[in-house]
């Protein structure tokens, strides 16, 4: 939230994705399942969470959505992310995180 307060958006768009992200990984070595590229997590973590039920399909979207961002954030000079989508992505990766939390109790 320092990020998003400071009006870094990109920042915390990007360190919204990643707490999304290694969350997933969290997921994916709970079925001893480890990838080496972003890709490769987000397929693996579609196809094996998402499309089986396990998680709501939602998390796979926002994970893809934020990833999204998360690239304008990292790579455009100038990215258009506005506090909205910011404040979206924060609020994904927290609900994201419980929901990982409640799976690996």
């Amino acid at each position: 939230m320092l990020l998003y307060r400071e009006n870094y958006y990109d920042f915390a768009a990007s360190r919204g994705y990643y707490a999304m992200f290694y969350t997933a990984e969290a997921l994916l070595l709970s079925k001893e399942l480890s990838f080496s590229s972003h890709s490769a997590v987000l397929a693996a973590f579609g196809r094996e969470f998402a499309k089986s039920g396990i998680i709501n399909t939602k998390f796979h979207r926002y994970l893809l959505d934020a990833e999204d961002l998360r690239h304008s954030g990292d790579y455009d000079i100038n990215p258009p992310i506005a506090a909205d989508q910011v404040l979206n992505i924060l609020a994904w990766a927290e609900e994201f995180l419980q929901v990982a939390k409640q799976h690996l109790a």
